[in-house]
């Protein structure tokens, strides 16, 4: 099997930690209300100045993930912290993230997880 050459792998990893870079602000921005529309893979691609296909196959390649998936896991993650550790309504917490109906906020955090978000909250909150 050929390798590939040094340069073209050095950019697919540059590539990728750009991306999650600009994952982690967008998520920084959405929590802290700075923005209100979650970005999608041609948003992220834009702002690297590539194609969305290239992003895509790039970060399949190096992670074995699509950045949907990467950005719904992110979500998901930061959703759960923010359901443990605020008082915030679950309404609220969906909002953070760009949805503006509730109910589509329940219906990804359970297609995520298996659970509603005030299923989650109740269980974390529960004494062991």
């Amino acid at each position: 099997m050929e390798t590939l050459p040094v340069d073209i792998i050095s950019r697919k990893d540059e590539i990728t930690a750009a991306f999650f870079e600009l994952v982690e602000t967008h998520l920084a921005e959405l929590k802290q209300r700075k923005v209100i529309r979650r970005f999608a893979a041609h948003d992220f691609a834009a702002q690297l100045f590539i194609h969305p296909r290239h992003l895509s196959n790039t970060i399949k390649l190096t992670t074995g993930q699509s950045p949907c998936t990467i950005m719904e896991e992110r979500v998901t993650s930061e959703a759960q912290q923010m359901l443990a550790d605020t008082s915030l309504s679950v309404a609220e917490v969906g909002e953070r993230f760009g949805y503006v109906e509730s109910s589509s906020f329940i219906k990804f955090f359970k297609g995520m997880t298996g659970t509603t978000p005030l299923q989650y909250r109740k269980k974390i909150k529960e004494p062991s």
